[in-house]
Parts: structure tokens; sequence; C-alpha cells
């Protein structure tokens, strides 16, 4: 068995569809086995796209607040230091509490924190530039925010 070690440096603070975010470790640094992005501050309420990763597992562990995430035919409703996965292939989505929410966000293999910083440097984000976007990284935009699968 191999191990290898990642040096957390994080980003400086990124602005990520309205999400206040930092990414801790990225697919440079972890040899590609994943990326692992602080959502420092998403918005009470906050629903994004309907989406699937074709090439990226994903999953959350709640710090604060609350989170719920949507998949076909099941939601899983997060307390804070719980954790789900969203597996590559499985269209799916989440919505905030009603208050501010901060989790983590794991990716294996790394690659979706790309994503993340190629939406964070786009001055504006119109849908058909995040579905462009988002194709560029694997990642399907399926239906407009607030669509449940």
């Amino acid at each position: 068995m191999t191990t290898t070690t990642a040096t957390l440096t994080a980003d400086t603070e990124l602005l990520f569809l309205g999400a206040r975010c930092r990414i801790l470790a990225d697919s440079a640094s972890t040899e590609g086995r994943y990326g692992l992005i602080d959502m420092i501050e998403v918005p009470a309420g906050d629903i994004p796209p309907l989406h699937v990763h074709d090439a990226h597992d994903e999953g959350f562990l709640l710090l604060e607040g609350e989170l719920s995430l949507f998949f076909p035919g099941r939601e899983v409703r997060l307390e804070p230091g719980e954790f789900v996965l969203a597996p590559r292939g499985v269209p799916h989505v989440y919505r905030v509490g009603d208050a501010p929410a901060r989790f983590l966000v794991l990716s294996t293999p790394g690659g979706f924190e790309e994503f993340v910083r190629d939406v964070a440097a786009l001055d504006e984000v119109s849908p058909e530039v995040l579905a462009a976007t988002a194709a560029a990284r694997e990642i399907q935009i399926l239906a407009p925010p607030g669509t449940m699968p």
C-alpha cells in the first residue's frame, strides 16, 4: 500500500455562484486523487442547478447550518457532523436551510475544484456560460436552480 501526503495550502477566498469558498487541496497537491473545498458561507436557501458529475464522486460534510441533498426519489437531510456521498453519474442538488451553511466538499478523483476556480474567475455567469464551463469539466447541468431530481 502506498501512502501520499498533501500539504493543505488554501487558496485565497473565492466567490462561487454566490457562496464564499476556499480550495484546501487540489489535484496538483494530491496526485489527482481528490480535491477538498471549504464552502465557508453558502447563503440561506441556496439551491444550485440540478447537475450530474460524469467523472467525480462528490461528498458533503456539513459543519454548520442545515443542508439537504436531493437524489432521484430520495432526500437526505444533514445535521452538522454528518456526511453524504453523491456518486458520479447520479443527478443531485442541495438546498441550504433558513440560515447560511458551511460544509466541506470532497471530490474524488480531484478536478471538481478546477470548475470552482473557472466559475469564480468569470465576470458574468449566465446559464449558457455555466453549462459550457461545467461541460469542460465533465459536469452536466440538467436543469435550472430549484429543480429537484
